[in-house]
């Protein structure tokens, strides 16, 4: 088990910044190493509920929140329920998506392409894993989940290059899958990213539901939060981001502008008010301190008084992937 120090929480200052002060219930959706619960506690948080799926991370913040006593309360579970998690009104909801470092830096976790290790991506370590769905599904849900998931473009190309190695054996480390995806696409230039990470991408989203999961998660922080309470979500990626901006936007009251081929979204009562519309980049300080937030993006938004209510998912642009 590795110190959790070195794990920086990408864009916490603006999130301390823009939704100070920091008081009353918080919920920390995305545990991890525990960077934004113990910034929000230190903040003035009166308890933090701190929720994640892996148990790993909570067997980590058992001992660094021993300091904290009853205002750290920890649960293992996924966002896609804190409202249930929390089972009270909460003054504000944190979510970070995506793998964290801490999971990265364990090869036997299986989420990266770098340190070679059993293929498996699975945040909670239960059902089935990356390496299920590389030497079990059919070529059509290979390519499918790579191009939706993972926006790789050579994905068909890869798919039948999985399926031409699995016919000889079973696909198991990391390293195996990452040379196969490696030999389809061109030798990267300088600073460009490993031809593997879109792949590997795809494959740990789907094997996470990550998408169900995030809706799941908006729509349940609308339910708990308090009129007035804070939502800060930081994604890694364009796809994600997608959902998070339009979720809230749609929340806000924002109709479509509607088209030739559909009409305008009708006008709603706003659930959150936007805070920072564009959404927030890592500035050039923390980005020579954390590589990490290059692609992160924050986005903010204060509960209304307004009924919660399901968000309309067909307007949420969510890639589906039939048999996953």
């Amino acid at each position: 088990m590795q110190d959790p120090s070195p794990h920086i929480p990408v864009l916490l200052q603006p999130i301390l910044t823009h939704l100070a002060p920091i008081s009353g219930v918080w919920l920390d959706g995305t545990l991890g190493a525990g960077g934004y619960a113990r910034a929000l506690l230190a903040a003035g948080a009166a308890q933090v509920i701190g929720v994640d799926r892996d148990p790993l991370a909570l067997n980590m913040a058992r001992d660094w929140g021993a300091e904290f006593g009853a205002r750290l309360r920890l649960v293992q579970g996924n966002f896609a329920q804190l409202d249930a998690h929390a089972g009270q009104p909460l003054d504000g909801v944190v979510l970070d998506l995506g793998v964290s470092s801490m999971q990265l830096d364990l090869p036997e976790r299986g989420f990266s392409f770098s340190k070679d290790g059993p293929l498996d991506m699975r945040m909670s370590q239960s059902g089935p894993s990356a390496r299920d769905i590389v030497n079990g599904a059919s070529e059509e849900t290979l390519a499918d989940i790579l191009f939706h998931y993972g926006e790789e473009r050579a994905s068909r190309r890869i798919a039948r290059a999985i399926l031409r190695a699995r016919a000889e054996a079973p696909i198991e480390r990391t390293g195996q899958l990452a040379q196969i995806v490696s030999g389809c696409l061109p030798r990267p230039k300088p600073g460009q990213s490993h031809p593997a990470t879109r792949s590997f991408q795809g494959l740990r989203i789907a094997v996470n539901a990550e998408f169900d999961a995030l809706v799941d998660g908006l729509e349940a922080a609308e339910r708990a939060l308090k009129p007035g309470g804070f939502l800060a979500v930081v994604s890694f990626h364009s796809l994600e981001d997608r959902v998070v901006k339009r979720f809230l936007a749609q929340r806000a009251g924002q109709g479509g502008g509607g088209n030739r081929f559909a009409p305008e979204a009708p006008q709603r009562a706003a659930r959150f008010e936007l805070i920072e519309k564009k959404g927030i980049s890592a500035d050039a300080a923390e980005l020579d301190a954390n590589p990490r937030a290059r692609s992160a993006r924050l986005r903010l938004a204060r509960r209304t008084d307004a009924p919660a209510s399901p968000a309309d998912r067909a307007a949420l642009g969510l890639p589906r992937i039939s048999e996953v």
